[in-house]
């Protein structure tokens, strides 16, 4: 185990090595020494030393039963616990996808509490709205690396490998300081699985049926649309090479006319360790996919047409992905660590239609340096630069880059205070065009107030440069037209927020209760506005309606984030909850102090919503378990008024004024899961998900899934 802490009588001490291994010189005598490692519970060897003696030692540090004590990275680009950062976090685990049968990450963030992804864009408590997949307000990692395209600053969500995932962080609130532009509303950082010391393997089967809606006339076709996948992974280590394979193959009919999706996708990661050179290793990862696609974007019309697609809207592609990140990492004997990490991520799209043809390369590299201080101090600082190329038809061809210098400094103090600061500098470039960002700055607080209770303060600021996309991009899909604005600006703003964690360690119970106020600021806010663009000079015509990025202002989120997470057993039967509550005030302040405010719903933001209820409840008896999920999302208080106008709206999208009137309500969703586990290696799980069959609605023109059935057959060896 890598920079495991070695401490004799709490003076002298070391940390081993990336093979676990120390050594350590001690006067002659009686020692204690102590073995320490975030998320293991500490060891205490005592000894006595004699005059030329030389001691071996073998330690085996058992995990922490605590999950309060969880090992988390994003937070401060090192291993901490999870009690001991300074923002609000939440952790995704392999077995929440395992379970649940989920193939693409944006399903099991959709159940994590705090977290709604409308139609593919991910908010946290409720920092963003739906902006045409063009832009995120939320950066993606994997393996603390960007992952969004150079084009459209968007997420590919079926690209992620959730077939080899280890954890999921999700850091809650404005995180530019440490990752830069696209942290504006947080981070989600998916970190890999490396092998252990035996080799492990496990094959997933699964095929499933979409039901038909609740509404007869919705129905549009004789048959029940399928879908069925396979995934697989492979860990090893071979010598001082470790290994990880990864493959994942999916087809969905699709539950509406015209939407498909098959993707086939591989991903491999090699790390060698250098035996002659203690504490370096070189690594060398990289993932491909195919995918055949279609998307369902604009509906008929809302009666019996609701899962029709109007054709001219259909864009079937078909693209290709892939990553290539090699990197380079060396941990001196004192434990600072100096490493390089490299991405170049590719994607390419290509339709029937020429026109809407793109291509786009991320080119990013990072060199980032950690030192350790016997106090537990740790000083994090780093360079990086990225370089975007863009070659599209629907954005024309644009090159760009980015620089970046940061550091942050954790401190402990007294062993219960930790202090967290940290600055960043950037600078943009877009087709020659130079965007400097002031320097932002973050400062945060936790302090250890009894056994298991932590408090916890923090305060960051944030930005993002628009994505090309959202400055360029000039198309018509079917109704809906979409003009550039290359004066398009950067948003900024900020965040905030006060917090409270307490452990549970009762018997055999453990868990923890999290309790957070948050507060964000955004200015210079970037959202589709529906208007009349037409070019300088000429006089305004039907071609010039439709929709252009605008910064139209300010934006204010505050409210409460609660989580709960309790595991245990009552009797023979094994427990596992999680689940949590946010409340939501997105609202526009310009409006608040308004004489001409009528309602007050209308303070509140486009495409948001007020309460998101999450809650997960998994029991497990002898070689059975059942699990239940449950979604509660309070009605969209606001969508773009021209949807709404009864002879425009109709226009854009047939009967949806009457059908918001009908369906802007909340709604909740329930999953039901069982599972046997035949043996050790084979487990078989039926997913019923929509149990109630609800129908109920994304963005505009966008129904949810109806009542499906999924069985997974799952072998572990």
């Amino acid at each position: 185990m890598l920079a495991v802490n070695i401490r004799a009588e709490r003076r002298s001490g070391t940390i081993s090595d990336i093979n676990g291994a120390f050594s350590l010189a001690l006067d002659t005598g009686k020692h204690t020494l102590e073995f320490s490692y975030v998320g293991y519970a500490a060891q205490r060897i005592d000894l006595f030393i004699r005059e030329g003696e030389t001691i071996r030692l073998a330690i085996e540090l058992k995990r922490s039963s605590k999950m309060i004590d969880e090992v988390v990275v994003s937070a401060g680009k090192y291993e901490q616990k999870l009690s001991e950062v300074t923002v609000s976090m939440e952790l995704i685990k392999p077995y929440q996808l395992s379970n649940q049968n989920i193939v693409s990450l944006d399903m099991i963030l959709e159940r994590t509490p705090g977290i709604s992804i409308l139609d593919g864009q991910p908010s946290i408590r409720g920092g963003s709205g739906f902006s045409y997949g063009a832009g995120s307000r939320v950066l993606m990692l994997v393996d603390d690396l960007p992952m969004i395209s150079a084009d459209a600053g968007d997420i590919k969500w079926n690209y992620l490998p959730v077939e080899n995932l280890n954890q999921v962080e999700v850091i809650k609130g404005a995180s530019s300081v440490l990752y830069g532009s696209s942290a504006l509303n947080g981070v989600i950082n998916l970190r890999t699985r490396y092998p252990g010391n035996e080799p492990a393997t496990e094959v997933t089967l699964f095929g499933g049926a979409f039901m038909n809606p609740a509404r007869k006339e919705l129905i549009w076709r004789d048959n029940l649309p399928l879908f069925a996948g396979g995934s697989f992974s492979h860990l090893r280590k071979a010598g001082n090479l470790d290994l990880s394979l990864g493959g994942n193959y999916f087809k969905d009919e699709g539950y509406r006319e015209g939407e498909y999706e098959n993707r086939i996708r591989g991903n491999v990661g090699l790390r060698y360790r250098v035996a002659d050179i203690q504490g370096l290793a070189v690594g060398l990862s990289a993932s491909a996919m195919y995918v055949d696609q279609s998307d369902f974007l604009l509906w008929q019309n809302a009666d019996s047409g609701a899962y029709l697609q109007n054709p001219e809207s259909m864009t079937p592609f078909t693209g290709f992905r892939y990553n290539i990140d090699p990197s380079i990492e060396y941990v001196t004997p004192g434990g600072n660590r100096h490493s390089l990490k490299t991405r170049l991520f590719s994607v390419r799209n290509s339709t029937e239609n020429a026109d809407r043809n793109s291509a786009s390369k991320l080119w990013y590299a990072e060199y980032r340096y950690l030192k350790r201080f016997r106090t537990q101090t740790r000083w994090t600082s780093g360079i990086s630069f990225s370089r975007n190329i863009v070659v599209a038809n629907l954005y024309d061809n644009h090159a760009g880059s980015n620089s970046a210098v940061y550091s942050q400094l954790d401190a402990h103090l007294f062993k219960k205070l930790q202090l967290s600061s940290g600055v960043r500098w950037e600078l943009n470039t877009l087709n020659g065009e130079l965007y400097s960002s002031l320097p932002v700055v973050r400062a945060g607080i936790n302090y250890q107030a009894g056994e298991g209770t932590f408090l916890r303060a923090s305060i960051g600021q944030g930005y993002r440069f628009p994505s090309v996309a959202e400055k360029f991009t000039s198309t018509v899909l079917g109704s809906l037209r979409i003009f550039p604005n290359p004066d398009l600006e950067p948003e900024r703003g900020w965040s905030a927020e006060l917090g409270l964690k307490q452990a549970i360690a009762i018997r055999t119970w453990t868990g923890f209760a999290d309790l957070a106020l948050f507060w964000t600021e955004y200015k210079n806010m970037i959202e589709f506005t529906f208007g009349v663009y037409p070019p300088p000079g000429e006089i305004p015509t039907i071609d010039d309606v439709g929709f252009k990025a605008l910064n139209v202002g300010r934006a204010r989120t505050s409210g409460i984030d609660g989580t709960f997470t309790l595991n245990g057993k009552a009797g023979p039967i094994g427990l596992r909850f999680s689940g949590g509550y946010t409340l939501m005030n997105p609202v526009d302040p310009s409006l608040l102090d308004s004489a001409e405010l009528v309602a007050v719903d209308g303070q509140v933001l486009k495409y948001r919503r007020r309460h998101l209820l999450k809650a997960d409840l998994e029991a497990e008896f002898w070689r059975l378990f059942g699990g239940i999920n449950l979604q509660f999302n309070s009605r969209m208080i606001n969508v773009d008024e021209v949807f709404l106008d009864p002879a425009i709206g109709n226009l854009l999208l047939p009967g949806f004024p009457e059908y918001w009137g009908d369906h802007a309500t909340g709604y909740t969703l329930m999953d039901f899961r069982l599972g046997w586990s035949i043996t050790e290696m084979i487990r078989f799980t039926a997913v019923l998900r929509n149990a109630f069959n609800v129908e109920y609605l994304g963005r505009p023109g966008d129904i949810g899934p109806p009542r499906n059935i999924t069985f997974q057959l799952r072998l572990e060896f």
